[in-house]
């Protein structure tokens, strides 16, 4: 086969593969119609689209997983009032968010993400900048962003990146986000920890770090999520610490870490190398932010919440019922 073949039979594959793209796209979209609009079953929806219930039942969950269908509750009035009062009045906060637990104690974080993406689309200003931190909450909250046309918006990642791709990268968060609010986004080129403290200050004193790090301060509104060190930790799963790592860090003190900075339960920074290297704005810097909205669920992260909550990182608490119900209690 000469190399013209070849080109072609690779552009073939390429259009027939994005044939197939748009089909399935086409296809989700009226399934979506049919059961979020019409209130059909995903029988009568399999029947009349004479596809399989399997395939509807992907389609629906794919739909809500990426995006695809955004669910907003249309309510002035909250489910969880009396929790959102006890939580703004024991801690001092502004405002506070409660959403219902997963059921089945499942994941928390495309509820409490999908409230935060809300809160951001109704708060932040227009033209507005918002600085974010990496998680699966953030990837919730930029998929359910009302969209913004116009441009104006400015996004801030206020972490490093990840040489190596996980489930959810922190450039991928950043560029949702930017897309959602047609938004000029501006990125740490740097990893999101340096091999030595000093290679971290050297990345940190460089003009193109220096230059997006100089804006934080000057955020309208942070968009922060939680890790947690429980044995369930997703900076386990996704590797970005190591068994050894994660022993050191609990031995440290530490219960989690917000943007970077790893904390004790009354919301202190912990000595520890690892803190040492993680390229971030510093501590005083995000405390300048007049909004901080911090996006939290599942009880595996109640440590990290209230030592946000202690540490001033949290103007705005977005969680769910039973974190919520344990902060009160405790």
């Amino acid at each position: 086969m000469d190399r013209a073949t070849g080109s072609l039979d690779v552009l073939d594959r390429a259009n027939k593969q994005e044939s197939e793209n748009a089909a399935e796209f086409a296809l989700m979209a009226r399934v979506c119609w049919h059961y979020f609009k019409e209130g059909q079953t995903q029988d009568a929806i399999a029947q009349h689209l004479q596809v399989t219930r399997k395939r509807v039942n992907r389609l629906l969950a794919e739909a809500r997983d990426t995006g695809f269908v955004q669910i907003t509750i249309n309510s002035a009035v909250s489910a969880f009032g009396a929790l959102e009062s006890g939580l703004v009045g024991k801690f001092g906060l502004r405002r506070a968010i409660v959403v219902p637990s997963p059921i089945d104690g499942g994941d928390a974080r495309p509820i409490v993400g999908a409230a935060a993406g809300h809160y951001v689309s109704e708060h932040l200003p227009e033209p507005g900048t918002l600085g974010i931190n990496w998680g699966g909450t953030i990837n919730a909250a930029a998929q359910n962003l009302r969209r913004r046309p116009g441009g104006g918006n400015r996004v801030v990642l206020l972490c490093g990146g990840l040489a190596e791709s996980t489930r959810i990268n922190p450039y991928d968060n950043a560029a949702m986000v930017a897309r959602a609010l047609d938004a000029v986004c501006y990125y740490v080129t740097a990893p999101m920890f340096a091999d030595t403290a000093s290679l971290r200050d050297a990345f940190v004193a460089s003009e193109p770090v220096q230059t997006v790090l100089a804006m934080v301060p000057h955020l309208d509104m942070a968009l922060l999520a939680a890790v947690d060190l429980s044995e369930t930790s997703k900076a386990l799963e996704y590797g970005l610490i190591d068994q050894n790592v994660w022993r050191s860090l609990l031995d440290a003190g530490a219960v989690g870490d917000i943007c970077g900075h790893y904390l004790d339960a009354e919301g202190r920074l912990i000595g520890h190398d690892l803190a040492a290297r993680v390229v971030n704005p510093p501590l005083k810097e995000l405390l300048k932010i007049p909004q901080i909205v911090l996006a939290a669920g599942g009880l595996q992260k109640l440590a990290i919440i209230r030592a946000g909550i202690r540490a001033k990182l949290c103007h705005v608490l977005i969680t769910d019922e039973q974190v919520a119900r344990a902060l009160l209690e405790t």
